[in-house]
């Protein structure tokens, strides 16, 4: 009854402080798990609406402070080194991926990127090895026939 009557209030205050609608929602499950932990004591308050609603302010400021010393924290070291850009070979790869269905991509990712095997493959998809193989299968054939299709660029034709 108390989480009904209050839940509604508190989630508008918790986006009025964050405004941020997720955000808003943890700072108010929070604050709920906190006031049934402490329910015997909370309950007696003459307003436990209000002691909800310093817990949410507590902890959106304690937010806050978290994002500003992450920040400073960042500021302070120095760049990370240049990361090169993705080759040509592996944007025509990914490209070509992306026109799979999402079995074939991952079967193929799990066998190729993660050096799965057929059988831990169909543990992990819940698919028998046959499906598996049929999927590696396509998805090898789909993958050739996308990145065929490519466009080759005139330096990689015949090896230049």
């Amino acid at each position: 009854m108390f989480y009904r009557d209050t839940s509604r209030r508190l989630l508008r205050y918790a986006y009025g402080l964050t405004g941020d609608p997720a955000e808003a929602q943890d700072l108010v499950q929070e604050a709920y798990a906190r006031a049934w932990q402490r329910w015997r004591r909370v309950s007696g308050y003459e307003d436990p609406e209000a002691w909800l609603r310093l817990v949410v302010n507590r902890l959106s400021t304690d937010r806050w402070r978290r994002l500003f010393v992450r920040r400073d924290h960042a500021a302070a070291q120095p760049p990370g080194p240049v990361v090169p850009p993705p080759s040509e070979d592996v944007v025509l790869l990914v490209r070509a991926m992306r026109t799979l269905p999402a079995a074939h991509r991952r079967a193929l990712a799990l066998h190729y990127l993660l050096d799965r095997s057929i059988a831990e493959i169909a543990v992990e998809t819940g698919a028998s090895a046959g499906t598996v193989k049929s999927w590696l299968s396509r998805g090898r054939a789909g993958l050739a026939a996308a990145l065929h299709s490519e466009e080759i660029p005139e330096g990689a034709r015949r090896g230049r």
